[in-house]
């Protein structure tokens, strides 16, 4: 006799919704009184490819984007490219927004690339945050991106819902880093910052659609000892390259700035200029416009998340791989007939793969 199958989500029935309701409001208790394992386990449910963890996941999100209504926050990307110092800056950015004033918190969402081979992730990004992993005023997570593309995970935007419900007014996401294609988390943020080393390429690079093209505000690192003036000259070049890229908006300028997290320098200047970004956009109502279109967005993209993985974990499609890859790889059959043959073990005019 087959087992039965547990529904949950919008077809789950009374008694499984019941109880996912009564798990997520139990959790979103904890996420809203600044309970830090609480806000850990949340974000964990979310990130879960589990359809039941998954629903207590998403009812906590739901409850916390309505909790969110109305309060203002700031959510700001980091990208870059490897030894930029990302992580270093985050480390000196964070302790002076959280020491500049007693109602700044600090969640970092970190990223951190997984093996294409293993699909593991060394999560290793606190360690070059010593000072800011514990202080009592900032949150760090780091999340595998589980080889997801645009440099960020596939449920960042869930993860920063939650950290603004648990008091968190300003949420930092500093994505994998490894080049132009890391350009996702802008779809996901009020501010999107391009942090570059000194002499890190010229005014061609920056001219390339994809990264440089999305940035509000450009900063260049590492402005300190022997790299001081190679940091000059390149924010010179920046500044060159940016008056011939358009504007993402009319009603502001993406400004170029160097400091050294080093040392500390000019990192409040960064500040005060995100601030002045966050009030014009604010004001206008751009910003408001900007957050309504992303959550479309990501819809979206998580509907292609859903439809994937529905895909893999059906067990009629299981069976029928081995068979189809064979005959792909001996050429009997083109690798969109393969697909073809894949997908119509899938129901789609429903979105639900036959899993008997």
């Amino acid at each position: 006799m087959a087992s039965q199958v547990i529904k949950y989500g919008l077809h789950a029935s009374p008694a499984i919704r019941q109880a996912v309701a009564e798990k997520g409001n139990k959790l979103f208790e904890q996420v809203v009184v600044g309970d830090r394992g609480g806000l850990a386990r949340a974000i964990t449910l979310a990130e879960s490819r589990s359809a039941k963890w998954r629903s207590v996941g998403q009812h906590v999100v739901s409850r916390a984007l309505e909790h969110n209504k109305g309060r203002r926050t700031f959510r700001i990307g980091l990208s870059g490219p490897p030894g930029a110092g990302k992580s270093t800056f985050i480390e000196s950015f964070g302790r002076m927004l959280t020491q500049s004033s007693e109602t700044h918190r600090l969640a970092v969402l970190s990223i951190d690339p997984s093996s294409s081979v293993t699909g593991g992730s060394i999560l290793g990004d606190k360690t070059r945050m010593p000072h800011l992993s514990v202080n009592p005023r900032a949150y760090i997570r780091p999340s595998p991106s589980s080889c997801t593309l645009g440099g960020v995970a596939r449920s960042t935007c869930d993860s920063v819902v939650l950290c603004e419900a648990a008091g968190f007014d300003t949420v930092l996401i500093e994505t994998v880093g490894v080049g132009q294609s890391e350009t996702a988390v802008a779809d996901m943020v009020d501010l999107f910052v391009l942090i570059v080393p000194p002499a890190g390429g010229d005014v061609l690079q920056g001219l390339k659609r994809g990264i440089v093209e999305l940035a509000d505000m450009v900063i260049v690192n590492k402005a300190d000892g022997d790299l001081l003036a190679p940091a000059r000259r390149t924010k010179m070049e920046y500044l060159s390259a940016l008056k011939l890229i358009r504007n993402r908006t009319p009603l502001w300028n993406p400004p170029v700035l160097s400091v050294s997290s080093l040392e500390h320098k000019n990192i409040d200047d960064v500040w005060t200029s995100m601030q002045d970004y966050q009030d014009i956009m604010e004001t206008s109502g751009r910003l408001h416009q900007k957050r309504s279109q992303q959550s479309k967005t990501w819809m979206w993209q998580m509907i292609t998340d859903q439809i994937v993985q529905r895909f893999q974990n059906s067990a009629k499609v299981a069976k029928m791989i081995p068979e189809v890859e064979t005959q792909v790889r001996s050429g009997d059959l083109t690798a969109g007939q393969g697909a073809e043959i894949l997908l119509d073990a899938c129901n789609l005019s429903t979105l639900v793969c036959d899993t008997a």
